[in-house]
């Protein structure tokens, strides 16, 4: 398993109006780590000639957290075959699970946008 981290400190643009992070604020998060994580594992490729999009969201929204507290989102991609990729989430307040999510992605033709077959060379750097 390839597992990627990130640390955020929850600020006052992630609180909603019953003083906790926003449920919305979570699902960006999990982007961003995404994001970061696919530039970390295409680092020594060229630009490839393909995208993803997201065609499923599982959050399940376990506990809270508020202003000022150190949170930290770990994903990893798993089930990765055909067209589809399943990236998985997780985000704590220290011990705590806060988050638990899946998102399924689709592999596109970056040019047609099209459904594009996942390559080994591509499951490769998602499971490496």
């Amino acid at each position: 398993m390839n597992l990627y981290e990130k640390k955020i400190i929850v600020t006052s643009k992630d609180i909603d109006e019953y003083n906790h992070v926003n449920n919305v604020v979570y699902v960006q998060w999990m982007q961003d780590a995404s994001n970061a994580h696919w530039t970390q594992l295409i680092k020594n490729v060229p630009k490839p000639d393909y995208v993803w999009f997201v065609i499923r969201h599982e959050v399940d929204y376990k506990n809270q957290a508020v202003l000022g507290d150190e949170i930290t989102v770990k994903t990893w991609v798993g089930k990765t075959e055909g067209i589809k990729s399943v990236r998985h989430f997780e985000i704590y307040k220290e011990e705590l699970l806060l988050v638990k999510s899946q998102t399924t992605f689709c592999l596109l033709d970056a040019e047609t946008k099209r459904p594009r077959r996942i390559t080994k060379e591509v499951t490769n750097l998602l499971l490496g």
